[in-house]
């Protein structure tokens, strides 16, 4: 028998309060790594989404002073189990992730005004504020996991136009809270 292919498998499982411990305790290493440089650190993706199925990997998103200075702390970076992925293909972004077939973290770094961090956090936040949404999100989730269980990118692109829309009714809210609040 020839050598077998290991391959990565897309895994939707039940909320588990570990996420959080694990993202705090990422956020506590990454920190001391860069401590000049980040200005901004938060959990974001699914695992920051109370009471969803998600994929177990924690997603981190840092903002920092300067996104050039990020390559210089690569090394250490990979000292905590890091893979350096640079823009990856999103602009402007620093992307290292942790684990190739046993994914356990990705790490998106952007410069402070990058509207990225903005959208993300946008997106997380209303997340968490209409549960019925997040609800539908696990649903689709959890369907997407099924048909494309060895297909990253087909997981990925059946989730597009759904966080989009999230994307857009997250804009909405943040504009309506603000202008609520002044």
């Amino acid at each position: 028998m020839g050598e077998q292919k290991k391959i990565r498998i897309i895994e939707v499982v039940p909320y588990n309060l570990q996420w959080v411990e694990k993202y705090q305790e990422e956020e506590k290493k990454i920190s001391n790594i860069m401590p000049n440089e980040i200005v901004e650190i938060h959990h974001i993706g699914s695992t920051s989404i109370p009471n969803i199925y998600a994929k177990p990997v924690i997603d981190i998103l840092i903002g920092v002073k300067d996104i050039e200075k990020v390559d210089k702390y690569n090394k250490e970076m990979e000292k905590l189990g890091y893979i350096a992925k640079g823009e990856h293909g999103i602009l402007r972004r620093r992307f290292f992730l942790k684990g190739i077939y046993n994914r356990t973290h990705h790490v998106h770094i952007f410069q402070t005004e990058d509207l990225e961090i903005k959208r993300h956090l946008n997106f997380r936040d209303y997340m968490i504020a209409h549960p019925d949404e997040a609800r539908n999100y696990e649903k689709l989730k959890r369907e997407l996991a099924k048909e494309f269980r060895y297909d990253n990118e087909g997981y990925c692109n059946g989730k597009n136009s759904f966080i989009k829309d999230i994307d857009r009714k997250a804009e909405e809210w943040i504009k309506t809270n603000k202008q609520k609040q002044l």
